[in-house]
């Protein structure tokens, strides 16, 4: 008799179709998406047919199933402890935040004390949502500021900073009081701080999913002192830069002033329990929800923090070692190098950038019509370029599954695991510029 587990890897992908998202679906049938994942094998995924794929898409910074974490989840399983406090006294989430937090204090700058206070969620967007709260009652403003090409979330008030287009613009109207400024524009920075009503900006240290843009220096440098000028909370998206992926602990960690709240999500539980978290000041916290025991509980999540999560990412952080960091910085460092010296004679390619292990490889349009959404009968698509597409379909049949970045699809996003071989990452650029070089020969 099959278990459970092999009825559903034999029958769940077809169920997904019908009872979940067939658009979805259909997008993994048509682009020849590896979507089919029956096993995990020292960190990669294994499809029906056998081959292994290396994921990039940044979520299983550890590989996926890690058997740390995956071993650590289970000796928790295993044990007769509690799993949810109806108290909501969590020795689990506390001894977690405790941990995030002396860790986040301690930066390639030596000791930065910024952070005694940690409140967690499952999603980054939750974090997001926590972030928004906090801002808008601590400083009893309601202007929240975030930067065009930003993605923080789907829910109604992260999707309200969401870069305009499908993630944002069928939802509205939106929260009163929250938008964006154009990306890393000093003077409508400036500008948009004149009004006096700003409560909070939401950056990301490098913008991923909007085509793996690094803020400057001298937004930073601006950002830091009008938001400590004007009495605006600083709060840095982190869930993709942050826990090592650009090299850093915290791609933040070095700005001029640390930011009043840091929002972790996407590896934190390991790859394998989906948690979030939002660092930020005891002070602010007390600020916000100290003043009696109603107040105490005015946001919270059921299971915030809940045991198995929590023992997922201890088990994370154990892996996150400062080597570690080191290394993700160096070999980021080296396969930016090789990218760029391998593709720069490419005339379809234009440029490589980012940070550690969260990079983007900026492609040129074409505008041959038989690589045009027109000619693939998707009139709809006709202002998205093809490019980017066209070369993860072909890097999937060598073993590579790469995303554009979801705001600019002209940009291929490379976040491998942090434990990926070096060799596997020389036979990456080789497969790149095998499969760039064909496309373009048909243009």
């Amino acid at each position: 008799m099959a278990s459970r587990t092999e009825t559903i890897l034999r029958h769940g992908f077809e169920d997904f179709r019908e009872f979940v998202n067939p658009l979805i679906a259909l997008r993994a049938e048509l682009s020849g998406e590896p979507a089919t994942m029956v096993r995990a094998l020292d960190g990669r995924l294994v499809d029906r047919q056998g081959q292994a794929i290396e994921d990039f898409h940044g979520t299983q910074a550890f590989g996926h199933r890690n058997r740390a974490i995956t071993q650590a989840v289970r000796e928790f399983l295993d044990s007769d402890s509690p799993s949810w406090f109806p108290s909501r006294v969590n020795p689990y989430a506390g001894s977690l935040a405790r941990r995030l937090c002396e860790r986040a204090n301690r930066t390639l700058q030596g000791e930065r004390h910024a952070y005694s206070n940690a409140f967690f969620s499952s999603s980054g967007s939750e974090a997001v949502e926590a972030a928004i709260k906090l801002a808008r009652i601590v400083t009893g403003k309601k202007r929240v500021l975030s930067l065009d090409g930003a993605y923080h979330g789907c829910t109604m008030g992260s999707c309200a900073l969401m870069a305009k287009g499908p993630y944002r613009d069928p939802f509205g109207p939106h929260v009163p009081g929250l938008s964006s400024i154009p990306f890393a524009d000093s003077d409508a920075l400036a500008a948009a701080f004149a009004a006096g009503d700003v409560a909070a900006v939401v950056v990301e240290p490098i913008q991923l999913e909007g085509g793996v843009r690094p803020l400057t220096k001298e937004f930073v440098e601006l950002l830091c002192t009008l938001t400590k000028e004007h009495g605006a909370l600083l709060v840095a998206d982190e869930v993709q830069t942050g826990l090592g992926r650009s090299g850093k602990f915290l791609a933040s960690e070095t700005w001029p002033r640390r930011p009043d709240a840091i929002l972790l999500a996407k590896h934190l539980g390991g790859g394998l329990l989906p948690i979030s978290a939002m660092l930020t000041r005891r002070e602010l916290f007390e600020q916000a929800y100290g003043q009696n025991f109603e107040t105490s509980e005015a946001h919270n999540c059921t299971f915030s923090g809940s045991a198995a999560v929590c023992v997922a990412a201890h088990a994370a952080l154990d892996l996150l070692t400062d080597e570690l960091i080191d290394r993700v910085d160096r070999i980021g460092t080296a396969l930016r190098r090789a990218i760029q010296e391998s593709l720069a004679s490419l005339p379809l390619f234009a440029e490589v950038r980012g940070a550690g292990l969260a990079l983007g490889i900026v492609l040129r349009s074409t505008d041959h019509p038989w690589l045009s959404f027109e000619h693939f009968g998707m009139g709809d698509l006709a202002h998205q370029p093809t490019v980017g597409l066209l070369l993860c379909h072909r890097l999937y049949k060598r073993g590579f599954f790469c995303f554009v970045c979801g705001h600019d699809w002209s940009v291929l996003r490379i976040q491998p695991r942090f434990t990926i071989e070096e060799e596997r990452l020389a036979e990456f650029v080789r497969a790149l510029q095998e499969e760039l070089s064909y496309l373009c020969q048909l243009v």
